[in-house]
């Protein structure tokens, strides 16, 4: 818990794929590393594929509601985050040349704060839930790892 009572979502997480839906591309591993200190939350993302191929994305937000922008595959994404609750809600905009992608990830906690899950009921990858695990410590050199 933070000292704000909330949940604090601070770690080192591991997307268990047999118990997530995810949406496009089929991962074979995520890794999550989250810094969050409220109300500041820093989240940095690898992923590979099947395919082989391998993504790092790193975002930046406040959990007050305010403005923050941040880039995906080079693509502005403007984001606010708020608690509802327990729940910290994270609505982005993304702007492609074809369209305006929306996304509403719902982040909570359960198993005494050893599970991570992001929801999606409601937006552009709506359905798509991550069920993330407390990771080793040891599986955080892959953010260390030159790219």
């Amino acid at each position: 818990m933070t000292s704000a009572g909330r949940p604090d979502f601070t770690g080192l997480w591991e997307a268990n794929l047999g118990k997530s839906l995810l949406r496009g591309r089929q991962a074979r591993r995520i890794l999550v590393k989250i810094e969050h200190d409220e109300p500041r939350l820093v989240q940095m993302i690898f992923m590979s594929y099947v395919d082989g191929a391998e993504e790092r994305l790193g975002f930046a937000y406040t959990t007050d509601g305010e403005r923050s922008m941040n880039s995906i595959r080079g693509l502005a994404c403007e984001t606010r985050a708020r608690w509802d609750g327990e729940e910290l809600v994270i609505e982005s905009s993304m702007k492609t040349p074809d369209r305006t992608f929306h996304f509403k990830d719902h982040w909570s906690l359960s198993d005494a704060g050893r599970t991570l899950t992001m929801a999606h009921p409601d937006d552009d990858l709506a359905g798509q839930i991550s069920v993330l695990e407390k990771a080793p410590p040891g599986a955080a050199t892959i953010f260390s790892e030159p790219q």
